[in-house]
């Protein structure tokens, strides 16, 4: 999920890629978010790369 939110790719390509709904994909954003403490896309990408997840 990570690797693909690094790749700026939207919550519909995540969700065909991985074979999984667009509400699925979602809610583990949400998840993501939660963990890494962020609240849009770009700062969780940052947030991973400073932890060493990317």
């Amino acid at each position: 999920m990570l690797e693909r939110l690094a790749q700026l790719m939207s919550t519909e390509d995540i969700a065909a890629d991985l074979h999984l709904s667009v509400n699925t994909v979602k809610t583990h954003l949400k998840s993501v978010y939660r963990k890494l403490a962020a609240t849009r896309r770009g700062e969780a990408v940052r947030r991973a790369r400073e932890l060493g997840l990317l």
